[in-house]
């Protein structure tokens, strides 16, 4: 079967859906059919390459004459309508490639919308966020969860987000392009039951199965993997272990604070992404990573005593969460958005109210006071993953 994937970003760079296309693409691959990857292009990266047997191209649209747009444009994302010159380009990919199935990932599917039918081919969509309702894709109003969309909240919300004339355009376009996209989209793919839900999927009557993130069968096997060098060290002692993005509503400044109130603390590693309003002082103890390729992130799971996934917006299916529990890691998590349908509380770690540090303090607390239930924890959750 010839299989195309759409998405805005792909490795080198580093994010966790990068991650699963990329491990997607590489299974398809290894089980016998032919994979391309088509993605948006950054500086420095290859038009066209392979990446072991599967094709990438790295496209070029409209939007990136329009450096303006990006916060950071190491992370150019498509927009949630058709680009012209995405459209364009995909349409000669199309062509040649003749592809039985198109699997999209996020909003560069919607360049795709206008060659669905000339395509010929099935439109599958994993929703990894909520961008199909909302122009944030984090479901996040005035700092809470949002109730649901609506034209003139959206506006002001977006615009409080990106600027009023960039939020006014991303909205626009998501509210334009979504039910397109609905009636498009012959199988949708949520990456848990929040996602689900808040995408109104059965409410609409759209055809969806939900089928979370995976990681590969051999990262939950006794891999030795590389040492962490210098460059990315961690401490020598068991430690507890935060993987993401180091902002907000991932939970960091919960996470630091839960950590300052702990009794005899282990040291605490952050292994992320730097955004612009993550954290800029840190609690004694901790040791911030930054840029480390994955294998170390790996090893830093296998060292750690157990992880952190203390989000307190909607986060719809955690790859790190996963990762963490395939290398028999219990984890410590909010129970929110899609982390409780992988966390058990109780039996692969614990759950606890999102933004509620009192909570998260109390749970990490009982980890490091019986290293045993962490062991015991964590090799339940790597029989569930």
């Amino acid at each position: 079967m010839r299989v195309l994937l759409l998405s805005d970003l792909y490795p080198p760079v580093i994010g966790g859906i990068e991650l699963h296309v990329r491990n997607l693409a590489h299974g398809l691959s290894a089980r016998g059919h032919q994979v391309t990857v088509v993605t948006m292009h950054h500086e420095g990266q290859a038009i066209v390459e392979r990446d072991g047997q599967v094709l990438v191209h790295r496209l070029r649209g409209t939007i990136h004459r329009l450096d303006r747009a990006y916060g950071d444009t190491q992370r150019r994302f498509a927009p949630p309508f058709p680009d012209p010159e995405l459209t364009a380009a995909i349409r000669r990919i199309v062509r040649s490639e003749r592809p039985d199935i198109i699997h999209g990932h996020n909003w560069l599917s919607r360049s795709f919308l206008p060659l669905k039918r000339e395509s010929g081919a099935r439109l599958v969509l994993t929703l990894h966020d909520y961008g199909l309702v909302c122009a944030k894709r984090s479901l996040v109003y005035r700092g809470a969860l949002c109730s649901g969309p609506g034209l003139a909240k959206c506006l002001g919300c977006a615009g409080r987000h990106y600027g009023t004339a960039k939020g006014m355009v991303i909205t626009l376009g998501t509210f334009g392009s979504g039910p397109i996209e609905r009636r498009a989209v012959d199988l949708f793919l949520p990456v848990s039951s929040a996602v689900a839900t808040a995408s109104r999927l059965e409410i609409d009557g759209a055809p969806f199965e939900i089928i979370p993130n995976f990681v590969p069968d051999d990262i939950a096997s006794d891999v030795v993997y590389p040492v962490v060098d210098r460059e990315h060290p961690v401490p020598d002692d068991p430690y507890i272990l935060y993987v993401g993005a180091l902002t907000p509503h991932k939970g960091v400044p919960d996470l630091l604070a839960a950590y300052e109130r702990l009794d005899r603390a282990p040291p605490l590693v952050l292994i992320g992404t730097r955004w612009p309003d993550s954290p800029t002082s840190f609690p004694a103890g901790t040791t911030v990573l930054t840029d480390v390729p994955h294998a170390k992130v790996m090893q830093a799971w296998r060292r750690s005593l157990f992880g952190v996934v203390p989000s307190v917006f909607p986060d719809p299916c955690p790859t790190v969460a996963m990762e963490g529990m395939a290398s028999g890691r219990a984890l410590v998590a909010s129970r929110v958005g899609g982390l409780p349908d992988l966390v058990d509380d109780g039996v692969t770690g614990f759950l606890t109210p999102a933004g509620d540090r009192r909570a998260l303090a109390a749970a990490m607390q009982l980890l490091v006071d019986d290293p045993k239930m962490a062991d015991r924890l964590g090799e339940g959750g790597r029989r569930k993953v």
